[in-house]
């Protein structure tokens, strides 16, 4: 009666785990040359380290390109005004007593004069020579700063940061904006990954209980991260990649890195307690939970490359990127964490906490008597009324989702800025007395050829229209062949009323206008909104992409249309619920003080789009591992209600835990100055939790219950029938 038990505690499938493929063989390797494959990660993490730290790839932020307005507009100007390539900073001054104060004046020339001796900085125009850069009662004042060279480092700007801080003060205040003074003003990301990993550390122990269990994932996390982000910067040579794909690419290699040493180890500690030899376990380990993580991280992989479809440049680089540190963390999981494992053997459960006696087993060392778990009972309470239980997560989910209909898409300027930075102090100042609008002109470029090189109608037809504040005079190029002019909105870079602003000067002002059809317009205001359109458009042919991909992907692993179908419909419900979350926190505004954003703003354009494929791989993930455990369930007993039952059972606490630490890896980007950054890691956060409570918890019991045999239903395949005890015995 003792063995029965146990013969059938350990039957979890069909057929035993394969010890003679690939795997299995690679895990041996792994496992008895323990020495040679730490050593090799070791050099090998450390030669990559060196080369991608001190030979990385400069990043690119360029996200104009195609055949937009603002993409021509730029290449006018790269190609005809080559002196305009350097960026620009903007000096802004306000005095209490007006700029003609004599105390206030003379601090003002002594701080433009220290700017313009700069040997980064052009020349730099005073305002008390220019009536334009001064506001009518003399209060306010501009000054544009061009520096040399468009690829100045941050190092070399703070400086003068600090400076025009130090000046600022006796009734004088001064900001220095732009966006290379935006940069220098940014803190390293700090210790955000830290109190992520440390969180994470505090989770593996409660799960496991033990202190060398908790190190090893960490520590392999951590290798395969270190590694992956070097390698990343070596590749961004041949694909360049915008600045916050490493901080994304730590985030998601943290993240899954420790997952999958999670999934493993776990597996490990299961066979370990059923009797196994620590190599037998590693294999065991390595051909199920391993053989899980490879096609979750190839899902994830496939995800991410779903960014190559939108066509843009930048995408494309952070796609590359963060693929490729999701690459070396599946390296690792199969080959890093069975080395560690053959040094720690049956170790890995030491330094442990005292616990009760497991349950699994009475102080004898005999079978305690079954207990029903809470996953198992919670399993059954959805199971009684499935539909009823459908229904409300559903509808749930789609109450999340709802604020999605007002989300706008921009890029961070300014006014998101910490309130305390200079940057922002030159915001407020050029907008009080200026105008919104001032921080990021139109400009409108054409070549110049037989027609009128004053653009005097262009001109004059963009003044009137309403919403401009002031236009410049042209400026031929020196070749005179092109012209530019430049013209300031009333309204800010944020504002929905600049978008309308933009369509109507290229809709119908520019074409009514005599030679208007031939003239650009560009610059960042503009090309930020081309971007955020193009990727409206672009975002649909993502998402098929990524579905259609990852579908056929998880077909192939679970062997079922329906439950990869169910899989795909369950992740698109839980993503748009963090849109939605994302939506009301950050562009409404509610509890967005608290959690780190300084006012309420559009969702930065990028990170919808980033969000889809990682989240779709992410959550693919825990469907892998509790559906596998489901199917290996069902193989054996043939009973729908009670495969899910164990299953869920069997993978609450390991994906529970592992929800967890990304959820902890995650909002740790809420401590970080970034608010991009910040987006993408609140609304990843909110999916993550989403998706292993509504999703995990109910939706997928319910359904799974309401589908019965159909779930397991594959064309040209009959439903699998369940193996009994004797059958197993007989090999059968």
């Amino acid at each position: 009666m003792h063995d029965s038990r146990q013969l059938e505690e350990k039957m979890m499938t069909t057929e035993a785990p394969r010890t003679d493929g690939a795997l299995a063989g690679l895990a041996r390797f792994c496992y008895r040359r323990r020495r040679l494959v730490l050593l090799t990660w070791i050099v090998g993490v450390i030669a990559v380290a060196f080369l991608g730290f001190n030979y990385a790839a400069a990043s690119d932020n360029d996200y104009s390109g195609g055949d937009s307005d603002s993409a021509k507009a730029q290449a006018l100007i790269e190609k005809h005004f080559p002196e305009q390539q350097g960026d620009t900073l903007t000096l802004a001054i306000k005095a209490d007593k007006g700029i003609d104060d004599p105390a206030a004046r003379q601090k003002i020339e002594k701080v433009i004069a220290e700017l313009d001796a700069s040997p980064i900085t052009g020349p730099v125009a005073s305002p008390y020579q220019d009536e334009n850069l001064v506001t009518k009662d003399r209060r306010i004042a501009r000054t544009t700063i061009p520096l040399t060279d468009k690829d100045v480092p941050k190092t070399e700007v703070k400086p003068l940061v600090e400076l025009v801080k130090v000046a600022s003060g006796d009734g004088v205040t001064l900001g220095l904006g732009g966006d290379k003074a935006e940069k220098a003003e940014t803190p390293p990301q700090g210790p955000a990954e830290g109190v992520g990993l440390l969180t994470a550390a505090v989770i593996l122990f409660i799960a496991f209980g033990s202190l060398v269990a908790m190190g090893l994932p960490i520590v392999t996390g951590l290798m395969a991260v270190l590694g992956g982000v070097a390698l990343m910067k070596l590749v961004g040579h041949v694909v360049p990649s915008p600045d916050f794909t490493v901080l994304v690419a730590v985030l998601i290699g943290l993240g899954v890195g420790i997952d999958y040493a999670l999934f493993i180890l776990t597996r490990y500690k299961d066979s370990l307690q059923d009797g196994d030899e620590p190599e037998s376990a590693t294999v065991k380990a390595i051909t199920t939970a391993g053989h899980a993580v490879l096609f979750a991280g190839t899902t994830v992989m496939i995800a991410l490359l779903g960014l190559i479809a939108m066509g843009q440049k930048m995408m494309t680089g952070v796609a590359i990127g963060a693929s490729v540190t999701v690459l070396v963390t599946m390296i690792a999981a199969v080959t890093l964490l069975p080395a560690f494992l053959g040094f720690i053997g049956y170790k890995i459960n030491s330094l442990r906490l005292p616990r009760r006696v497991s349950r699994r087993s009475g102080g004898d060392g005999t079978p305690a008597r079954k207990r029903r778990t809470p996953a198992e009972r919670w399993a059954g309470v959805v199971q009684r009324k499935p539909l009823v239980a459908a229904i409300l997560a559903g509808a749930g989910l789609l109450v999340l989702t709802a604020p999605v209909l007002s989300m706008r898409l921009s890029l961070p300027d300014a006014s998101v800025q910490p309130h305390g930075r200079s940057s922002y102090t030159s915001y407020k100042i050029i907008s009080e007395g200026f105008g919104p609008g001032y921080g990021a002109p139109l400009i409108f470029a054409t070549e110049v050829d037989s027609r009128d090189p004053e653009l005097s109608s262009v001109i004059e037809a963009v003044r009137r229209t309403e919403g401009i504040a002031y236009a410049t005079q042209p400026r031929i190029s020196r070749d005179g062949q092109a012209a530019i002019f430049m013209a300031f909105p009333k309204t800010g870079y944020q504002e929905e009323a600049t978008v309308d602003l933009v369509h109507e000067l290229r809709d119908d002002v520019l074409p009514k206008a005599p030679g208007g059809e031939q003239v650009y317009l560009g610059g960042p205001n503009a090309g930020a909104i081309d971007f955020a359109e193009d990727t409206s458009s672009r975002l649909p042919l993502m998402i098929t992409v990524v579905i259609v991909l990852s579908l056929l992907l998880l077909v192939v692993l679970v062997r079922s249309v329906t439950i990869a179908l169910q899989a795909a419909v369950m992740n698109v419900l839980s993503i748009g619920a963090a849109y939605g979350v994302l939506v009301a926190i950050v562009q409404w505004g509610w509890l967005g003080s608290v959690l780190g954003f300084p006012t309420e703003m559009p969702i930065v354009t990028w990170v919808p789009m980033m969000m889809f494929p990682l989240l779709f791989g992410l959550s693919m993930d825990y469907e892998v591992f509790l559906i596998s455990r489901v199917r290996e369930e069902y193989e054996r007993t043939g009973d729908t209600r009670s495969a899910v039952t164990r299953g869920l059972a069997s993978t609450a606490k390991v994906i529970t835990a592992a929800a967890a630490i990304m959820i902890a890896i995650f909002t740790t980007a809420l401590l970080g100055p970034d608010v991009s950054v910040k987006q993408i890691g609140l609304g990843m956060a909110v999916a993550v939790l989403v998706d292993a409570t509504i999703i995990r918890m109910v939706l997928v019991p319910a359904v799974m219950e309401l589908c019965g045999k159909a779930n397991w239903w594959m064309p040209g395949r009959r439903t699998p029938k369940a193996t009994t005890a004797a059958q197993a015995r007989a090999g059968v």
